[in-house]
């Protein structure tokens, strides 16, 4: 009977403290309002186009901080939890009256503590107000200040916040924190016995530490499941399994993928916690060890830098900077997707594509491979040797300079250069030059990402760069003024560049892809693309210093393969051949295209005083609407010819339209809307042409 009367007693005095809380908080409220939840004590979060955490950066005072969103939280985990911490909490006001008379009659039954009152809002309150001392006192405030937060925020909020700030040991500080670095994921998919874990933790969290304290953390974990076991949440068979697991864990460095790119997202916008990129966080992780397996074969000192971007949507799915951030022998911290470097044979692709576009070449058209002087320039091939005769399709696919320096000087070393800015490719030149003949063969500066850039040429379809981003630094910009490059000269610089051998060691993949080698040996590349992704690879040292032996074919371009081949992204087919592309073979070519002659050597060959040709209609630039006949049909656009000498074999967009004609009026009749190209090469192997667009 005395007990009982202690029991009314203290439930008494429970009910009188409770009732003192209400009238603190009332008066606290109007002249004390409680300290709230801040955003600015978070950790700075870097995540993929899905919200996948790809880096988190430590918040200021060096704690792991995330706030989780309830949603994605494991739902056995928030069930174990509410069961274990506070069983009323959607239905209390901050403070649990039932709760403390339980604790009051446990306490005269045990004649000790045997379990607290508080609620999860009352251990907020004690997390947002650190008190040391556990008086009377310091109770009431934080039942107060519960009450106050109560009437702030909502139980969700409430219940977030607390899951953001409650100590999981050692610097961690939440759930996901404690989550990613115990188990190495994110809380949204726990078993039951690390969602028990994560439960029992913040009660004790340096004590229960599984990586310190194994035993500790599964005899507390078990308490966990035994309550919720005890309410029908769990069957009990749960807990014995549970008891015979494993519950040491290792700690876990959190994720810390995409290195520079996160830096400068953080450096851009201190004040925002959380940056969405364009990567993917499974490729992004791929590539990286790609990039670091790589640098470990090749040697100290190397870096590998690589861009992986899907040329539909412009976006940049991954972007590595270096072999490994805090590589410090490799300077790992300098990006090397972004740092300017010579591009080696990289460009002569599009050397190429506009050589079939102007109409002065096609793929099986012979080129010389000899020893030529360009007004004092001599380009010399990479291995000191010289072809002698190859057809174009070869010289390109061989990487030969000096069939890319001849159609180069041909179609002019300023086309180039436009095709590159126009395509949004930034690059520098030694101040106070003009673009030469050298920069086909790497005489400029330019990014891997902008190298990326370009080569989205081949797979968008439409003869446009794509606009890359990675949601992080400001996108390049081409002019937007139609196609870079007509469909069917892309087709066949692809064509071409798909037949090239794989490189030694690597697999054969269906893919296209270019090399290139800096002069001095000092960067290695390889650029590749399928039917809509490109990578880029390049490999170096930061310094700028050489290597000798670096090239790449032998360096760069197996580790491109390797990269398609474990990107976990599916290869995509080339899209079939547009209109008007076709293969053809030499002995089927127009007499003056199966051997290429410069304008000089035209020249020469042409009669003293005869005209060259001219198309006289329609004139360049002209925007020509087709009429229709009596029977509803288009009729065909009459186009004049001046000079020059029959036979004329006529080409729209590089393709030989019908056979050569003597005639200087010709009827052609286009394939459809579009920008064409009309070109004329007459006996004498001259050539000139327009461009027209039909409408």
């Amino acid at each position: 009977m005395g007990r009982w009367r202690i029991f009314g007693f203290a439930a008494g005095g429970f009910a009188c403290l409770l009732m003192l809380a209400i009238a603190l908080a009332a008066t606290l409220d109007r002249f004390y309002p409680p300290p709230l939840p801040d955003a600015r004590t978070l950790s700075v979060e870097v995540v993929d186009r899905n919200g996948a955490l790809l880096r988190v950066f430590a918040a200021e005072d060096g704690r792991w901080r995330m706030q989780p969103r309830l949603d994605r939280l494991d739902a056995e985990f928030l069930d174990l939890l509410i069961a274990y911490e506070d069983k009323r909490f959607w239905s209390h006001h901050g403070v649990d009256p039932l709760a403390m008379m339980r604790a009051a009659g446990q306490m005269v039954v045990h004649g000790r503590i045997v379990s607290g009152a508080s609620t999860i809002t009352m251990q907020l309150a004690r997390l947002l107000e650190p008190r040391p001392s556990r008086t009377i006192g310091a109770k009431l405030l934080q039942m107060a200040r519960a009450v106050q937060l109560e009437q702030r925020l909502s139980k969700e909020e409430i219940l977030a916040w607390y899951l953001t700030l409650a100590p999981y040991g050692g610097n961690l500080e939440g759930v996901r924190a404690a989550s990613l670095a115990y188990f190495g994921m994110e809380p949204g998919a726990l078993r039951l016995d690390q969602a028990a874990l994560l439960v029992a933790l913040p009660q004790s969290p340096e004590t229960r530490r599984p990586d310190r304290h194994p035993d500790a953390a599964r005899r507390a974990s078990l308490r966990v499941l035994q309550r919720a076991a005890d309410k029908n949440l769990i069957d009990g068979n749960e807990v014995r399994r549970v008891a015979n697991l494993r519950f040491s864990a290792e700690r876990r460095p959190l994720p810390a993928l995409a290195a520079h790119l996160a830096q400068r997202a953080r450096a851009g916008n201190p004040l925002t916690k959380r940056h969405e990129t364009q990567l993917l966080s499974s490729v992004q992780a791929r590539l990286e060890k790609v990039a670091a397996e790589a640098a470990e074969r090749l040697g100290q000192r190397l870096s590998v830098a690589i861009v992986m971007a899907d040329g539909r949507d412009g976006s940049i799915v991954a972007q590595v900077g270096s072999a490994g951030f805090f590589g410090s022998e490799r300077a790992g911290w300098i990006d090397m997707t972004q740092a300017q470097r010579s591009p080696g044979s990289t460009l002569k692709p599009f050397i190429y594509g506009l050589a079939f576009q102007e109409g002065v070449v096609l793929p099986e058209t012979l080129i010389s491979d000899r020893p030529a002087d360009f007004a004092g320039y001599r380009p010399q091939n990479f291995d000191l040797q010289f072809q002698g005769d190859v057809s174009v399709r070869r010289a390109l696919q061989l990487s030969l300079n000096v069939p890319a320096v001849r159609l180069l000087s041909a179609v002019g070393p300023a086309r180039l250069a436009s095709l590159l800015r126009r395509a949004g490719m930034h690059y520098a030149l030694p101040q106070g030059d003009r673009p030469g003949l050298s920069i086909g063969l790497g005489g400029i500066g330019t990014r891997l990402v902008d190298l990326v850039q370009i080569y989205s040429l081949f797979v968008t379809g439409n003869g446009q760069a794509a606009i890359l981003s990675n949601g992080i630094d400001r996108p390049a910009q081409g002019n937007g003024n139609g196609p870079v490059l007509s469909d069917v000269s892309l087709w066949h610089v692809r064509d071409i560049l798909s037949g090239a051998a794989a490189p030694a060691g690597s697999p054969q993949l269906p893919i296209a892809y270019k090399t290139g080698t800096s002069y001095g040996y000092r960067d290695a590349w390889s650029i590749g693309f399928d039917g809509r992704y490109v990578i880029g690879v390049w490999i170096g040292r930061a310094d700028n210093s050489a290597v000798p032996g670096l090239t790449g074919l032998n360096s760069a371009a197996p580790v491109l393969f390797e990269a398609f081949a474990r990107s976990g992204v599916d290869i995509v087919p080339f899209a079939p051949p547009p209109v008007g592309a076709v293969r053809i073979a030499r002995h089927d070519l127009p007499g003056p295209m199966r051997r290429y002659r410069s304008a000089q050597e035209r020249l020469q060959n042409a009669p003293s005083g005869e005209a060259a040709p001219h198309i006289a209609y329609p004139p360049a630039g002209a925007r020509i609407a087709l009429s229709r006949g009596q029977t509803g049909c288009f009729r065909p656009l009459v186009v004049k010819l001046q000079g020059g000498r029959p036979p004329f074999r006529w080409l729209a967009n590089g393709k030989p339209a019908g056979a050569p004609v003597r005639d200087r009026q010709w009827q052609w009749m286009p394939d459809g809307p579009g920008s064409t190209r009309l070109a004329v090469i007459d006996a004498a192997g001259r050539s000139v042409d327009v461009d027209v667009v039909i409408e």
